[in-house]
């Protein structure tokens, strides 16, 4: 169990950091992603594991997992980069286009309905060859491993090593707000 946390630490911190603008002369990019399908990795056999998958179950849920993870993972890649074309929009004392502006909050309303229709597909699927039972405590340690990375994110964050919205704080809270918790994300990406 320690060395998975230890491989997830690891992974998450390299995948993190690849999380910001990549550009062709980033030699971490390849790192950054055999270190996220390291994690996949581990992830599937821990849920092989405690759901005690059949080997065709096993098959068909890794297949789903990456035919889904890839759409959710694209979706979300668009919606960072027009977050950040949004906060660029938004900069204090720089007169913001609001035609620009529009299509970026357009395009963030669309990606929502996107990811709740690739989450809905991606469970429509998995239910044709697992149980609920099964699903359910699927979905569970999912939300775990993302509850871990976003407080690795929030960490980060905290070490002055993420982009932060207009008028956030550290760990995505707005200042002097009591008790204000750090967004969780909408997706499940892995």
């Amino acid at each position: 169990m320690n060395r998975f946390v230890l491989v997830v630490t690891l992974a998450l911190a390299s995948t993190l950091s690849a999380q910001e603008p990549v550009t062709p002369a980033r030699p971490d990019t390849a790192e950054a992603e055999r270190l996220r399908a390291q994690i996949e990795e581990r992830f599937s056999q821990r849920v092989q594991e405690e759901l005690k998958l059949t080997p065709d179950q096993a098959t068909k849920l890794r297949a789903s997992q990456e035919k889904f993870g890839t759409q959710r993972r694209t979706l979300m890649r668009q919606q960072m980069e027009r977050r950040r074309a949004l906060e660029d929009q938004m900069q204090p004392g720089v007169a913001a286009n609001g035609d620009s502006v529009k299509r970026l909050m357009d395009a963030n309303q669309t990606a929502r309905a996107q990811m709740l229709k690739i989450e809905q597909d991606e469970d429509r699927e998995m239910g044709t060859y697992l149980t609920p039972v099964q699903r359910a405590r699927y979905q569970q340690m999912r939300e775990r491993l993302m509850g871990r990375v976003m407080e690795m994110r929030a960490q980060r964050r905290g070490a002055g090593g993420g982009r932060m919205g207009p008028g956030m704080g550290q760990g995505g809270r707005r200042p002097g707000a009591a008790g204000a918790r750090p967004r969780r994300p909408r997706g499940r990406g892995i």
